[in-house]
């Protein structure tokens, strides 16, 4: 039925070109405003009436009389659309809105784990922080956007930013707030990003952040929001794994954001914000995480213990008991990540836990699991140290493992392979110091060999065997600093080496011309294989080594009858030919 639209002309003005699709609260369409010579674009959207009847229709229009005005103001940000018209025609109501070049983010977002880029954390937190303050400033306009989606957050061509768009009339048009949501009416795209609540007619603004979450979720995973396996137990979405090595200050942070309840959730997009910028601040002052969140976690330094009252009071509760919850959930899959921060353990108990972490990152493994034993049962904390000691033990086998792997790659030569490996250690402080030793080394041996192996290939170059100089700079590792050179260099010596083929064989074909098939052969055998002449050179080859032995008989033939004069002539002719120069590509 949609499709019918396409060409008409609304209000005399816009013309329907195109259909963007169905959202929940209506269908979109591109338009054009044919009141201007350029026809600029514009985005046109039709609200969904769910009934004919007069008083459904008069309570619509009063609605949106309302709503309009709050568009209007949202429009005023500058990552949301701006509104340019509202207007009803033949009992259908319609906006107009501002047109934004650009991508959705599905075009950004890995489809699956097998092909597509995952994001690195940094990108993610660069990424919820930007749409965690257009939220904001639309939540403070009384407005809940109901429909966060990738397909609704467009790249902008122009500067690169995030601009939030489709919010279909918002929720107060169409449904009010205890009207339940038909999951016959969501779109597709929708599923999976739309939270519990939304579907009972209890949605909230942290509905649109539970939307937020999965698509940061989604980012880091690869998988999409129904690819999750959900806990049966608390509906608790299972997204972490071995496989997805997340920072526990940023699990923890998404993990919030995406609970099923949503009195459990983040309660405004401004204290998400706080959050990351202390998770920030936090990474900053322990000097432990880099600035790119997708460095190893390290320890949690000492001097968390020891800070002032004042200082204790500028952190929220949830961040602190987000830092608690990094002891013990490193590689558990949302169990326990928040019980701390309704429980709140003794003091003495949260700093035994904090101390054995940090003998554990300094490498005591039996200190650590001994100090964190000590820790009595009737604890809150009691459960978490149980958890972390047995997710101490794994990863201390895992990083020893890959350590010993590194040590014998470094011993052996493979320089890569070291590099590979010191990825792949587990957040231990301890051992990530270790393996960096000898990931330094392997760089610098990488150097080295880059060094050597360029030498040898200008040299080759320059003795124009272009065959050799592409064999050792194939064998430089990707990894070194290099690479852009050897790509360059690569491009440079393949492409002479087609010429110099070619060159043989034109030569090799004047030879023969003058019945030299002596001459003809040698050029031949200096093509090398897999340039474009190749196959043409065998099949003269052949040619001319078999007419070069029918000329040798025939001249050993004629040789017998002539006289010493004669022979000495010939001679002396064939010594001056070979004198003869190459003409050569430089």
């Amino acid at each position: 039925m949609s499709h019918y639209m396409i060409g008409k002309v609304l209000q005399s003005r816009y013309q329907i070109v195109e259909n963007l699709g169905a959202g929940v609260f209506g269908q979109t369409y591109t338009a054009i405003d044919i009141d201007y010579p350029e026809n600029p674009k514009c985005v046109v959207k039709q609200l969904k009436a769910n009934s004919c009847q007069n008083s459904y229709l008069d309570t619509l229009r009063l609605h949106y009389l309302t709503e309009t005005e709050t568009l209007k103001r949202l429009g005023s940000h500058p990552q949301i659309p701006e509104l340019i018209a509202c207007f009803e025609e033949h009992e259908r109501l319609y906006l107009v809105q501002e047109f934004v070049e650009g991508h959705d983010l599905t075009a950004e977002l890995p489809i699956n784990q097998q092909w597509g880029c995952l994001w690195t954390e940094s990108e993610v937190v660069e990424f919820l922080e930007d749409v965690l303050v257009i939220l904001d400033f639309v939540h403070s306009q009384g407005v809940i956007h109901c429909d966060i989606k990738p397909e609704n957050l467009i790249r902008r061509s122009i500067d690169g930013k995030l601009v939030l768009i489709d919010f279909g009339s918002i929720q107060s048009v169409n449904f009010s707030i205890d009207t339940e949501l038909p999951i016959h009416w969501i779109p597709v795209t929708s599923l999976g990003y739309i939270p519990s609540e939304q579907f009972i007619g209890q949605t909230r603004p942290n509905s649109d952040i539970y939307a937020l979450g999965m698509i940061a979720v989604q980012a880091l995973t690869g998988l999409e929001p129904l690819q999750f396996k959900v806990d049966p137990y608390s509906n608790e979405i299972i997204w972490r794994s071995p496989k997805t090595p997340v920072n526990d200050y940023l699990a923890a942070i998404l993990s919030q954001m995406i609970r099923y309840d949503f009195q459990e959730r983040f309660q405004s997009a401004g204290e998400v914000l706080r959050v990351l910028k202390q998770m920030r601040g936090e990474t900053q002052r322990s000097q432990i995480l880099p600035t790119q969140y997708n460095e190893p976690l390290a320890a949690v330094r000492a001097s968390d213990h020891t800070r002032t009252n004042s200082n204790c009071e500028k952190l929220s509760p949830l961040f602190t008991g987000m830092k608690i919850g990094l002891a013990a959930n490193s590689l558990l899959m949302g169990f326990g990540v928040y019980s701390l921060l309704n429980n709140s353990p003794a003091y003495s108990e949260t700093e035994t836990l904090y101390k054995a972490t940090e003998n554990y990152q300094a490498g005591d493994l039996q200190g650590a699991i001994a100090l964190a034993k000590s820790i009595p049962s009737h604890s809150n904390v009691y459960p978490e140290a149980q958890a972390t000691i047995e997710a101490w033990e794994q990863q201390w086998l895992q990083a020893a493992e890959q350590y010993l792997f590194a040590e014998q790659a470094l011993n052996e030569g493979r320089w890569s392979d070291v590099l590979k490996t010191g990825t792949l250690v587990p957040e231990v402080l301890y051992w990530q110091s270790k393996i960096g030793k000898l990931v330094q080394q392997a760089r610098v041996n990488i150097e080295t060999q880059t060094q050597s192996l360029l030498t040898k290939a200008y040299e080759r170059a320059e003795a124009r065997d272009f065959s050799t100089a592409l064999e050792y700079l194939r064998q430089i590792p990707q990894e070194s600093s290099a690479g852009a050179l050897v790509q360059k260099k690569l491009v440079e010596y393949n492409q002479k080496r087609h010429i110099r083929a070619a060159y043989f064989l034109q030569n090799a074909y004047k030879k023969a011309a003058f019945g030299d098939f002596d001459g003809a052969v040698r050029f031949l055998r200096q093509i090398p294989q897999n340039t474009t002449v190749y196959a043409q050179a065998q099949t003269k080859l052949q040619e001319y080594t078999q007419k070069q032995r029918l000329q040798t008989q025939s001249q050993d033939l004629a040789f017998d009858i002539v006289s010493p004069k004669q022979k000495t002539s010939k001679l002396i002719n064939s010594h001056l030919e070979n004198q003869l120069q190459e003409v050569n590509i430089r």
